[in-house]
């Protein structure tokens, strides 16, 4: 039927699929998405299709009117009491524009009920944009935690300690471990939610003897939003905590899953006999049915990756590197979960001695990650290395501007997507006037930073701008 796990099934609300539409969820440029892009489109679709159930319509039936009808009830109305910002407007845009053209493209519909015009390019060319697009769409909807901000919520969320820094009383973590390496993996590293998610032990750095302050790893290109093999950075407390996981809990829950038979009952498995090629590693693996193949690693998709299995002691291990307390694959999109009990946990511990609990989601930790690098960075530029203005433009010819860094590090296509959005607080300051206290010196007398000095500057940040949490003068002084 051409319809491929992960793909999403419709149903109208009498029961019935379209044909059309699944052929567009399953044969279009719509498959080729990234899992989390088509989960969220999927929703989009799901709210304006009933909008135009209600209008005795379906899909393929919408006109221009009910596309701006839609966006007045969807942004503005008062009869709507769950109204969405301009961000959110324009994702759920951005899915029914590539839904029309589509059918407007097969030649399925006439007309296409979103209107476009000409706009200006990022890079001064001329490119058709919707016309209901919210212009006013900002980082409203970013957020961003300081590092303390995030260990305070690591410690209430994750870890069940109470106001004191103490375990709960009777609280039973059994998968702290594995959700605490998985939360500072994220914000160490900067990575998506299903480029951390979707990792195999194999493509995990291990820590060596005289190892460095961040070890370097690679993400493939199948998992990435841009469809481009990245390196990511990790600190190395992180890649101990990971190790962690996996000498503990990880083969424990293997050990049980072995012994209850669950890896014998699945109906898919490729077990991987080889692993070949340096620069460009190899799978090579056989199925249940005794056929041989092998994917390069960059080509293997989220989905086939739940799949591969190795030979262990005990028997076949999976190389997913997350599992659950069944010991098979933990899915990208149940992270979410996960981060939205911690920071319920965090409301209901610390909402009597805080005015603003942390929350955190799995994208927040991107976005905190790369405020982070770009102070540090800069603060490395004009303290720690003491350049001179024409020593600085050297150095930036060099290694490149700590804007790029950060847009390196996140794998960024676009500068400007690095600077408005994900690092909107300080887009518009003036660095150099945040670092013009006298450059602290050490012992020597040598410049030094510190990471005080660098929770010192997050924080000033953090009271000059929306959107950053950090801890407020109550609970520090507690």
């Amino acid at each position: 039927m051409g319809i491929h796990v992960g793909d999403p099934i419709l149903l109208s609300p009498d029961f019935r699929i379209d044909e059309l539409l699944s052929l567009f969820l399953c044969r279009s440029s719509f498959a080729r998405l990234a899992p989390e892009t088509k989960r969220n489109y999927t929703d989009d679709y799901v709210i304006f299709f009933d909008f135009l159930w209600a209008r005795g319509k379906v899909w393929d039936e919408a006109t221009a009117d009910d596309l701006w009808d839609f966006e007045e009830w969807r942004t503005r109305s008062p009869r709507n009491p769950q109204k969405v910002g301009a961000a959110r407007w324009n994702r759920g845009l951005a899915a029914l524009t590539r839904l029309y053209k589509w059918a407007v493209a097969t030649e399925n519909m006439a007309c296409n009920p979103i209107l476009m015009h000409a706009v200006a390019g990022y890079q001064g060319d001329v490119v058709q944009a919707p016309e209901a697009r919210a212009k006013e769409a900002k980082s409203s909807d970013v957020h961003w935690l300081t590092p303390r901000m995030f260990r305070l919520w690591v410690d209430v969320g994750l870890r069940g300690y109470t106001t004191a820094g103490l375990p709960a009383p009777g609280r039973r973590g059994r998968l702290e471990i594995r959700n605490v390496a998985f939360a500072d993996l994220l914000f160490s590293s900067g990575m998506r939610l299903t480029e951390g998610a979707s990792l195999l032990t194999i493509e995990m750095p291990r820590l060596r003897l005289g190892g460095a302050r961040y070890y370097r790893g690679q993400l493939a290109r199948r998992v990435t939003k841009s469809r481009r093999a990245r390196t990511y950075y990790v600190a190395s407390p992180v890649v101990g905590e990971v190790e962690n996981y996996m000498e503990s809990l990880r083969a424990r829950v293997i050990r049980r899953a072995q012994a209850l038979g669950r890896f014998d009952a699945l109906e898919e498995m490729r077990l991987v006999t080889r692993v070949t090629g340096r620069r460009k590693k190899v799978l090579h693996w056989v199925d249940r049915n005794g056929v041989v193949g092998q994917t390069a690693l960059t080509d293997a998709p989220v989905e086939e990756r739940m799949t591969y299995f190795t030979e262990g002691p005990a028997g076949p291990e999976p190389l997913w590197l997350w599992l659950n307390e069944q010991g098979l694959p933990f899915q990208p999109e149940s992270w979410e979960g996960v981060f939205r009990t911690a920071s319920d946990q965090c409301e209901e511990v610390l909402g009597p001695v805080m005015e603003e609990p942390p929350f955190c989601t799995p994208h927040m930790c991107r976005h905190s990650f790369a405020l982070y690098m770009l102070v540090v960075l800069h603060h490395v530029m004009d303290v720690r290395m003491g350049l001179t203005p024409e020593e600085r433009r050297d150095f930036r010819l060099l290694y490149g501007d700590p804007w790029r860094m950060v847009q390196d590090l996140l794998g960024h296509r676009d500068i400007d997507l690095t600077r408005k959005i994900y690092l909107a607080p300080v887009s518009d300051l003036q660095i150099r006037a945040l670092m013009a206290d006298p450059a602290p010196r050490d012992e020597e007398g040598g410049l030094s930073v510190s990471e005080t000095q660098v929770t010192s500057l997050l924080a000033r940040i953090a009271e000059e701008s929306d959107g950053i949490q950090d801890l407020d003068s109550l609970l520090e002084t507690a």
